[in-house]
This record gives structure tokens, sequence and C-alpha cells, in this order.
């Protein structure tokens, strides 16, 4: 694996592993990259090895939009702020988004996409 591609790697393994938003799964599969990159293991295997894991835990948008204008988003996120993030949610679904767009999930799909194990995403 090059440099660049290493660093980018890095950077969104750093970012889904700090979200608050983050499955204990996904966590855990960030920090073993993290570890095997650190031990000089194979970076290809590693990065594999990830991919895998991280592709298992997609929230799709409209999965988003069906628990953000839920009783049970209003709970988590408050109604207002579940409110903003339906409207956010329907927006993306809109323009052509796929997939969750939150701390954890948009690092994953980047990777997933510049890894081609997917297609990339909409943000707005």
């Amino acid at each position: 694996m090059d440099k660049e591609l290493l660093e980018f790697t890095t950077e969104k393994v750093n970012q889904m592993q700090a979200a608050p938003s983050a499955a204990e799964s996904t966590k855990k599969a960030a920090q073993a990259w993290k570890d095997a990159i650190a031990a000089g293991e194979d970076a290809d295997a590693a990065t594999n090895t990830l991919m895998d894991a991280i592709s298992e835990h997609q929230t799709t948008i409209d999965s988003l939009i069906g628990f953000v204008g839920s009783d049970a988003g209003a709970k988590v996120f408050g109604a207002e702020e579940a409110q903003k993030k339906l409207e956010h949610a329907k927006k993306r679904k809109a323009a052509g988004a796929k997939f969750c767009d939150c701390g954890a999930c948009r690092p994953c799909h980047e990777l997933l996409a510049k890894f081609g194990r997917e297609e990339p995403d909409v943000y707005l």
C-alpha cells in the first residue's frame, strides 16, 4: 500500500473509531487494523480484513430515515435534533444517497468506496 493510501486509511479509521455513533464491533475492527499496521503486518491484508468487517454494518438511508423519524429516534436524539436529522437524511436521499452519513458511517463508506467495495455515496 502506498503512503498516500495508508494515510487516507489511517485518517478514516481514526474518524470512525472516535465517532460516538460507532458500534463496538466497528471500533474493534478499527483498532485491530491499527494494531496490525503498528506491528508491521501486511497493510493490504489488514485493510481487506477491515473492509470485510465494516461492510457488515451498513445503515441505509431508509433505515436512518425510519429511525430518526420514530419515537425511538426522538428519545435518543431529542425531538428537535431527530427532526433535523430526518430532514437532512431526506435531502440526502432525494440527492441519491444510499447510506447514513454519521461520524461513524461516513468514513466507513468513504473507505469502502476508495477500495472499490461500493460506489461512492452522496454527501451534502
